[in-house]
């Protein structure tokens, strides 16, 4: 009799990686442990010795990687693959193959459709929301805790699924049309589209230095108090608009990307600066 993965024991698997996927990240095996998490109730329901079942656990506790949220369509192929394995139509050496196969790719795209575009332009819609009105700011947190896993959910589910009904033809005719090359580069496009627009919108630096003076009005013969006789980031911005932000994008990349530096470490190092040029600029009298 042919073995059949049944659709509860389906949900059973995703629901187990999607709430448990990052509980087991550590160096030695990565997500390797909540994969094997993943994959113990279809393991349990195709196999009948405990010998078996043990075998089958093991290979699912390797090193494994991906991006969690579109990385889910490994564990519906792997289930594919399980289930033709139980029926003699596969062997465990294939299954691990495929997993190995599959980090690369599925990180790739989850990273740049994900990580990099949907979470940027969910949070950029957020954030304009929170700051349109003060009335209406709680709206902004309450759409993104809404959207943001009611989405991450849905497609998820769609992926693992996906990957079960196609299998491992399904993902090798896809990669084999190079449409996954052009899927990765697109997305990363997007995605720095989407991370300049963040730039742009919510990263500020202004430069407040001004010399203040009374002036006299000869037109009047009045005194004019704390008039403006010159502003730097007027000047500044006038020569390139908003050039301080993406200086201060740039040397945050830089320092992040070339350097390795961590992000606390660089929020300490801009929250020193600002102390210091504060300082300075109101001992001196130059801040506005």
């Amino acid at each position: 009799m042919m073995k059949k993965i049944s659709q509860k024991t389906l949900k059973k698997s995703f629901l187990n990686w999607f709430f448990w996927n990052g509980c087991s990240q550590q160096a030695e095996s990565m997500l390797g442990l909540a994969f094997g998490q993943s994959m113990a109730p279809v393991i349990d329901e195709l196999y009948d010795t405990k010998e078996e079942k043990a075998e089958a656990l093991k290979r699912h506790i390797t090193l494994f990687n991906t991006e969690a949220q579109v990385g889910s369509i490994c564990n519906g192929i792997v289930c594919g693959l399980e289930e033709a394995n139980a029926n003699g139509a596969c062997t465990p050496d294939l299954i691990s193959s495929v997993k190995v196969a599959l980090i690369g790719p599925t990180s790739a795209i989850g990273d740049s459709l994900w990580v990099a575009t949907f979470i940027p332009i969910l949070l950029t819609i957020c954030l304009s929301i929170s700051q349109a009105s003060q009335a209406t700011g709680w709206l902004g947190p309450v759409l993104y805790m809404l959207v943001y896993p009611i989405g991450t959910f849905l497609l998820s589910w769609y992926l693992f699924k996906l990957g079960y009904k196609s299998g491992i033809e399904g993902m090798s005719t896809f990669m084999s049309t190079g449409k996954l090359n052009y899927l990765t580069d697109t997305m990363t496009v997007l995605g720095l589209i989407v991370v300049g627009a963040l730039t742009a919108s919510f990263v500020t630096l202004q430069l407040p230095i001004q010399i203040i003076r009374d002036v006299y009005d000869a037109t009047t013969g009045q005194i004019l108090e704390n008039q403006v006789i010159f502003d730097a980031d007027k000047v500044v911005n006038s020569i390139f608009p908003h050039i301080l932000p993406l200086l201060l994008t740039l040397v945050v990349y830089y320092l992040y990307s070339k350097k390795k530096w961590s992000p606390l470490k660089l929020m300490g190092l801009i929250f020193v600066i600002a102390c210091v040029l504060t300082f300075i600029g109101y001992a001196t009298g130059f801040y506005a």
